[in-house]
């Protein structure tokens, strides 16, 4: 079971979503996309929320106003540090998290840490986190379905650009040809190159 919400601090509004214990955040981390947000409170068990961007994004996307929601609702989600103040909240894209053997269900670390930014939270804001679960709603997605259906469609715009750059390449081409032809038709056709059987009453013939 996977946890919906909507941040509604922008328009249109963007979802969160969470799993609901640390072996879906493991499905989570194995079955998720390039294109999602991954938040967690630093040093601090917590649950794992996410922002799905839209092909394309990058963090710098991102408004500060959608960043604070996922950060407040990470830490109203983390035992210890929804009691804490002062708590910094990581996060990074999905495709920078590092799973190796011998990790926990749910731990995770990263293959660049230059790539991993932290928010400061003083402390919990009420206001922010109830008004992110009145949108609260529950599904039961496939992961690994959802995974290979996003997969197999970028395949296929990735074929159809490949085939679309030949098509062009052909006309270029077709194209180019042309031009060469034309501009040797037109050379073929200039006066200094043309000849003629006249030759302006010269006889080579003579007569007795």
């Amino acid at each position: 079971m996977v946890f919906y919400f909507t941040s509604n601090v922008v328009q249109p509004p963007v979802t969160l979503f969470m799993g609901l214990d640390k072996y879906e955040n493991e499905d989570l981390i194995k079955w998720g996309w390039p294109e999602d947000v991954w938040f967690h409170v630093d040093k601090v068990s917590s649950a794992h929320v996410y922002l799905r961007l839209n092909p394309g994004q990058t963090l710098d996307d991102v408004p500060s106003a959608v960043i604070e929601d996922a950060c407040q609702l990470v830490k109203a989600n983390s035992i210890n540090g929804n009691k804490m103040n002062n708590v910094d909240i990581v996060y990074t894209m999905w495709d920078n998290l590092k799973k190796t053997q011998g990790m926990d269900v749910g731990q995770v670390s990263f293959y660049r840490d230059k790539d991993v930014r932290k928010m400061r939270i003083e402390k919990r804001s009420n206001e922010i986190v109830n008004r992110l679960n009145k949108t609260k709603r529950e599904e039961h997605p496939d992961f690994r379905a959802e995974r290979e259906k996003r997969d197999a469609a970028e395949r296929a715009e990735k074929k159809a650009k490949v085939r679309d750059g030949r098509e062009r390449e052909k006309e270029e081409e077709k194209r180019r040809l042309e031009e060469k032809e034309l501009r040797s038709y037109n050379s073929l056709m200039k006066s200094e190159n043309m000849t003629s059987n006249y030759d302006a009453g010269n006889d080579s013939d003579e007569f007795m």
